[in-house]
């Protein structure tokens, strides 16, 4: 018996290890799982950057935004080269909406689309 399933299912919590890392506002470790370009959609900026424009982005975003707590809202991870996963992230201020898109490369699942918007009442 192989085991074949074991980094399927180490893979499939990467939605709620990223919920843990948004709630730490740990941009560092959030931007390990981008791919090597991001399309990144934050309030009402949109644009493609690289991994380390991601990040510093994303660092920004805490420093105005400092987090709370967040809950994963929703996921899809049946699928072998795709994952995608909804957060809600409280911060001190407001209530965003975290959408993460996950592509399969090299066997690891990276983000290629990371979405911050306003969460809708």
């Amino acid at each position: 018996m192989t085991s074949l399933y074991r980094p399927v299912a180490i893979q499939a919590d990467i939605i709620d290890d990223l919920s843990s890392y948004f709630k730490a506002g740990n941009a560092k470790d959030i931007a390990k799982n981008f791919a090597s370009t991001i399309e990144l959609i934050i309030i009402d900026e949109e644009d493609v950057y690289s991994k380390a424009q991601g990040e510093q982005i994303l660092r920004d975003f805490f420093v105005k935004h400092p987090p709370v707590k967040t809950s994963v809202f929703h996921k899809i991870n049946n699928s072998p080269n795709y994952r995608f996963g909804v957060i809600i992230l409280n911060t001190s201020k407001e209530t965003f909406r975290v959408s993460i898109t996950m592509k399969k490369v090299n066997n690891t699942f990276q983000i290629t689309e990371l979405r911050i918007e306003p969460a809708k009442d």
